[in-house]
């Protein structure tokens, strides 16, 4: 899905993380960076991470910049949908299309855990 994100998208970005160590997320939970210590990013009972975080660089530098996460992401459900896997984007958490309804994590994507345990 990254890989073709990177080919639709008008705004440059690259991986900022993928797979993390269970210290380092209890790092990230202990600053305030993530909300939980049972993140999709952990190597999972099959041997892989199910989650990235990807960071914007529109003008080749790293952004933090909320709407660039936000143009970003219409690329990544793009990608998504073309090859049919089930993303949830840290934006929307919850998926009701509300950004300003609950924590936002604009780098943040994962696969749906119902489909992929």
């Amino acid at each position: 899905v990254v890989k073709r994100a990177i080919e639709l998208t008008t705004i440059d970005f690259k991986v900022g993380e993928g797979v993390r160590t269970p210290a380092r997320q209890k790092k990230l939970v202990a600053e305030g960076k993530s909300k939980t210590l049972n993140s999709r990013h952990l190597v999972g009972k099959d041997g892989f991470g199910k989650a990235v975080d990807l960071w914007t660089m529109p003008k080749g530098t790293i952004t933090w910049e909320q709407k660039d996460y936000n143009r970003l992401s219409k690329f990544m459900f793009r990608a998504a949908e073309e090859l049919d896997v089930d993303i949830r984007w840290g934006g929307d958490f919850n998926g009701n299309g509300d950004i300003n309804d609950g924590w936002y994590d604009g780098p943040h994507y994962e696969l749906v855990a119902k489909k992929y345990p």
